[in-house]
């Protein structure tokens, strides 16, 4: 997983997907591929890395991903103490604690849940994976070019 990689190896995988970009539409290096990449409907570099952490957990969470990653993920509604609080109501996840930030953070389970809980419940909320992620993509999609 690249979730939490520097800002330094984000700007270099982009450098990759910049030049196809480039490629598709046969301009010249000079040209800015912010309108070439919302054409081609591709998301960025960092949008793509939590497009994949967010599949995997929707997967995790709906018994289609391998059992090793999902033992890792605990819905709110499947703790016992936390059954009565409203959040046990809601399709998020328990952020596990950690005791180190910098590596703690980027562990699977961590990122995971902490990405889930980001997402709009009308999206945490599809079940099926084909329309979960075409709904994602396009939210991913708005947030990235907004501007």
């Amino acid at each position: 997983m690249l979730t939490g990689v520097s800002g330094a190896l984000l700007q270099r995988l982009q450098s990759v997907l910049n030049p196809a970009a480039r490629l598709v539409f046969s301009v010249r290096r000079s040209e800015h591929t912010t309108p070439l990449l919302r054409e081609l409907h591709w998301l960025k570099v960092p949008e793509r890395i939590q497009f994949r952490l967010y599949v995997l957990t929707h997967r995790c969470l709906h018994s289609t991903a391998p059992p090793y990653p999902a033992e890792m993920l605990h819905r709110t509604a499947d703790v016992a103490s936390r059954r009565r609080l409203r959040s046990a109501a809601t399709s998020t996840l328990v952020l596990p604690l950690t005791r180190r930030s910098t590596l703690g953070n980027r562990a699977f389970p961590v990122a995971a849940s902490r990405a889930w809980n980001s997402l709009p419940a009308s999206v945490r909320d599809i079940q099926s994976l084909p329309a979960f992620r075409q709904k994602l993509k396009l939210t991913l999609f708005s947030d990235s070019f907004a501007s």
